[in-house]
């Protein structure tokens, strides 16, 4: 005889045995089964946010600081409807996600009553799989088959339907067991002498690294990588983790997301090797292709739809990076022999003057020059805001026009320590570093994001607060929508900013941060701004900075 166990209690023992230490969600009446079911798996953590879009932006931070498949809960069509944007964040990253939701009882969801929708249906557009569960007994096949295929290679977020009926019933049962896919494949022998035939035959080399560097956890491999050959290497044009070790002294910075700027950046060099997923995926169109003529690509990469998604390769491995990159590297050596590293030292010495240390130290000579400005610059801010961070703080990043030097400004140096927006859907930030900081407690965690951005999101700083978070947010207030300002002029040649202020009134960061139970800081002197980043990032709880920096375009 099986053990009877009720559905809310299956499902919360399932997700316990795939690894999940934490359920983000936002109850609703459908969610009641879950919740009345915490009591008897105190060993699982429940996390409240305040609405649902903040959920999943938790669970995504989460799991984009940790590596980990993360499971939220959200309450039938409405709240679902709020996760979406949220959930285009995490498709996008490919985050390894559980996203469930409470359904009404199926015969009563046969009469649509109040907050039904097809759950299914609506998810579909953004998940791996979406399904709902008709009988208590598929209960765990399902749940086992989600968590496989969230994180298998290419990972991403699975949703599942909850009636309440599945949840409520109670029979015995089997619960099944794990499974997780090991995708750290290698190419074979002769596709590794072959490409590693090509890489030898570049003139001038560059390397174009993504989000697959930090999933496979290749960065040391990728930085070996370009030193054997001596070739320059920049982070793609959508920077959106710690896709490079940035003192490398191969490092030279991160691609444009303009095409004439990457064009004419790349058009020096003979090979595009791509190191993960799209290396110039861009954002306003422009008639100028980001790719220059005759420039030839060579990509690893599991995942197969970016591979080539835009500019044919001429070899294309479908394969782990850091496995590939572990097998390529002692063949590059066997086959370059004296003469490579002769020429890797040559090329490593044309690259030093304009390397990534190289132009930090420039950038930060010319940032100095405005350090008694009021309004404060946001390029002094960012400077101030990483020399006062601790060696092993995370940074989450949305400062958008405000933020523009971080990577520029603050180096990589661990596949967890920087995490910024990727999608472009603004609001990302706050919660994201909420769940970066619940996934690493002993790591101070410092977001950055712009007023607009935070506005978006802002009842994400309760849940911080609640938890006590080792969390700093520095605020950059510049009064509005900057970057839509910034495009209305460059691309209409149109000052007349409708809609893009918000200054009358004007947002207190610093009070609503008060209101919702953090400490919190205004500052507008530029002299005072070091200082207090340096204290607050050094002290325990949720900190909220509001700088008042300077907004014309």
């Amino acid at each position: 005889m099986k053990n009877k166990i009720t559905g809310r209690s299956a499902f919360l023992a399932l997700l316990k045995d795939e690894g999940v230490t934490h359920l983000f969600g936002n109850p609703g009446t459908t969610e009641l089964p879950i919740m009345h079911a915490l009591k008897d798996h105190p060993d699982l953590t429940y996390v409240m946010a305040m609405q649902e879009s903040l959920v999943v932006a938790i669970a995504d931070g989460y799991s984009r600081a940790s590596g980990k498949l993360v499971a939220c809960n959200v309450h039938v069509a409405p709240g679902l409807g709020n996760a979406m944007g949220s959930l285009y964040n995490a498709q996008f990253t490919g985050t390894p996600m559980i996203l469930t939701a409470g359904q009404q009882e199926q015969g009563h969801g046969l009469m649509e009553p109040v907050l039904y929708g097809p759950l299914v249906r609506m998810a579909e557009p953004l998940v791996k799989w979406a399904v709902e569960v008709t009988r208590l007994e598929d209960l765990p096949r399902i749940v086992r088959r989600a968590a496989k295929i969230a994180t298998t290679p290419p990972t991403g977020p699975v949703f599942i339907s909850l009636p309440g009926d599945i949840l409520n019933s109670e029979a015995g049962i089997d619960l099944g067991r794990s499974t997780r896919i090991d995708a750290r494949t290698r190419p074979s022998d002769e596709a590794l002498t072959a490409f590693a035939a090509r890489l030898l035959r570049a003139e001038r080399p560059v390397i174009v690294t993504m989000d697959e560097v930090v999933k496979s956890d290749a960065l040391k491999e990728a930085a070996q990588l370009a030193e054997l050959l001596g070739a320059a290497a920049y982070q793609s044009s959508t920077p959106y983790g710690s896709h490079f070790l940035s003192e490398s002294p191969s490092f030279v910075g991160t691609l444009a997301r303009v095409q004439k700027v990457a064009r004419d950046t790349l058009a020096p060099y003979d090979l595009l090797i791509a190191l993960g997923g799209d290396p110039l995926r861009m954002s306003v169109y422009s008639e100028v292709d980001a790719l220059p003529d005759g420039l030839g690509i060579v990509q690893i990469g599991l995942v197969d739809w970016e591979i080539a998604k835009n500019y044919g390769a001429e070899i294309a491995l479908k394969a782990d990076l850091k496995e590939t990159l572990r097998a390529l590297i002692p063949v590059l050596k066997e086959m370059g022999g004296a003469t490579l590293a002769s020429r890797a030292k040559q090329r490593l010495a044309e690259i030093a003057p304009k390397n990534w240390t190289a132009r930090r130290a420039a950038l930060v000579e010319q940032i100095g020059k405005s350090a008694g400005r009021a309004p404060i610059d946001p390029d002094f801010l960012v400077l101030q805001m990483v020399e006062a961070m601790p060696d092993n703080a995370i940074l989450v990043d949305e400062g958008l026009t405000s933020s523009r030097q971080v990577t520029a400004l603050r180096p990589h140096r661990d596949r967890y320590g920087y995490h910024g927006l990727a999608s472009g859907g603004i609001g990302w930030g706050l919660p994201a570093s909420v769940g970066a900081s619940i996934a690493n407690p002993d790591r101070p965690v410092v977001c950055f994001s712009g007023d607009g951005s935070a506005m978006y999101s802002i009842q994400s700083l309760w849940t911080a607060a609640h938890h006590k978070l080792p969390l700093n947010v520095v605020i950059a207030n510049n009064g509005g929508y900057r970057i839509i300002k910034q495009r209305l002029l460059a691309f209409h040649d149109d000052d007349n900013y409708v809609g893009m202020d918000f200054v009358d009134p004007p947002v207190d960061f610093a009070g609503v941060a008060k209101a919702l139970g953090c400490e919190a800081i205004k500052v507008s002197d530029p002299r005072e701004l070091k200082a207090t980043l340096a204290s607050a990032f050094n002290r325990p709880g949720t900190k909220l900075i509001e700088v008042m920096v300077d907004g014309k375009v």
